[in-house]
């Protein structure tokens, strides 16, 4: 296995868009699973997210509310880094995926009906991080340039 492939794993576009997506879709993740993980921001922590999923039919609710909460949260941060940024918008992809079809599909597109809009935009631009990886200015990139120098 050459340096150049591995540096592919890390990043493969060079532009500036990828810090664009990651930092907004970073924070807004980080903000997301500190709600279901540690009740900030307004949100209800883990016993409380674990019940609710469970009562939707996600169990066990504790573990499902801790696994999405963390994909959020350490996904989240890891993208506002651009650290690992392939792996952690490919799970918080996979975590919106869930998100639309266990709880907001039935209810349509609009939010103002808790549908699926705002999880279908995230999906969106995390799938667009799992191609493009994180950009220029990411710790993947530094670790790319490490390598391939």
């Amino acid at each position: 296995m050459n340096n150049q492939f591995i540096a592919n794993i890390f990043t493969s576009n060079n532009s500036v868009s990828s810090l664009v997506l990651r930092v907004p879709v970073g924070i807004i993740l980080t903000a997301h699973g500190a709600q279901k993980l540690f009740a900030w921001f307004g949100g209800y922590g883990l016993e409380s997210t674990g019940q609710w999923m469970e009562s939707i039919g996600l169990a066990p609710g504790f573990l499902m509310a801790l696994l999405a909460g963390s994909a959020e949260f350490f996904g989240g941060l890891a993208l506002i880094l651009g650290a690992l940024t392939r792996p952690a918008a490919l799970v918080s992809a996979f975590t919106m995926v869930v998100a639309i079809f266990s709880v907001h599909a039935s209810n349509g597109l609009f939010m103002s009906n808790n549908g699926y809009e705002f999880a279908l935009a995230l999906l969106a631009a995390t799938a667009a991080l799992t191609i493009q990886g994180g950009g220029k200015f990411s710790v993947d990139g530094l670790i790319s340039n490490k390598l391939t120098k």
